[in-house]
């Protein structure tokens, strides 16, 4: 299974949009895998998380087919998961004719701004609302939405994703997990866990985690049997507030075995996990 990393940072970008920080500035003389676009991925090409601002970027950049997706997962409206007005690009006269619909999944608030901006095309876009718990079955995959601590307005969603015989747990933008979505977790087997770490090293752990709370919930994981021995962690959505560049990020995470993302990222689930 192959998971393709098209953006790592936090809403603002990093470099930030209109900053000119010390760590932005020298994200942008280090450059590399210090630039960091909006956080998104897509699974084997057709399973895609999330809809940023940069997905047009991301699409000449990496090299992908975005008419290949079929799936189309959005975990909450805040601007750097879903910039809706791309989207309408799928419909006559911007596009060719697809070769079928992209299925888009979201909760209530999702669903509503979606619908507002796209006409209904079955040929081109069909809606399901998702709520928490619930499993879907997918086109490409069999998805279980779990609750995260991110906008206390909005119910955001992580991902327990099950396809091909493997299991991920897409889980960001969010704090430490809701105490349901543990009691969730706990007996089931997780391959890879990709994790918010939008704060580094900073001690906040409420609406998006740090660095410490990545490494404890993977602890927890390994603890729990909820990892088994070939489970990785990956830590994503970094945002410039804390000044770490991708060495010192890796050179931080590299003793407990989690990778740190970058953009354009490509990791394999392996087969014998």
């Amino acid at each position: 299974m192959k998971i393709h990393f098209h953006g790592t940072a936090a809403a603002e970008g990093f470099p930030g949009l209109f900053c000119r920080c010390e760590h932005c500035m020298k994200a942008i003389e280090l450059g590399g895998k210090n630039i960091r676009t909006r956080t998104s991925v897509t699974i084997d090409d057709v399973l895609k998380i999330d809809f940023p601002p940069d997905t047009y970027y991301h699409v000449l950049r990496d090299r992908y087919h975005l008419a290949r997706v079929e799936d189309l997962f959005i975990t909450h409206t805040h601007h750097d998961h879903l910039y809706a007005d791309d989207i309408r690009m799928r419909m006559p006269v911007f596009a060719s004719e697809p070769a079928h619909p992209l299925n888009i999944y979201g909760h209530d608030m999702p669903m509503r701004l979606l619908t507002e901006h796209l006409e209904r095309n079955e040929t081109c876009f069909r809606f399901q609302r998702i709520v928490p718990f619930a499993a879907v079955e997918a086109k490409t995959a069999r998805v279980t939405p779990l609750p995260a601590d991110h906008n206390p307005m909005e119910t955001c969603l992580l991902l327990y994703i099950e396809r091909n015989g493997k299991r991920i747990l897409y889980g960001h933008d969010t704090g430490w997990f809701p105490d349901e979505t543990w009691s969730f977790l706990q007996g089931r087997t997780i391959d890879l866990a990709i994790m918010d770490c939008t704060n580094g090293l900073l001690p906040e752990r409420r609406n998006h985690l740090n660095i410490e709370a990545v490494v404890e919930i993977q602890d927890i994981f390994r603890r729990e049997g909820i990892f088994h021995p070939g489970s990785q962690m990956i830590a994503t959505h970094f945002s410039h507030n804390i000044g770490l560049m991708h060495d010192d990020l890796s050179n931080i995470f590299e003793p407990h075995g989690i990778i740190t993302a970058y953009d354009g990222m490509i990791h394999h689930v392996s087969e014998l996990a």
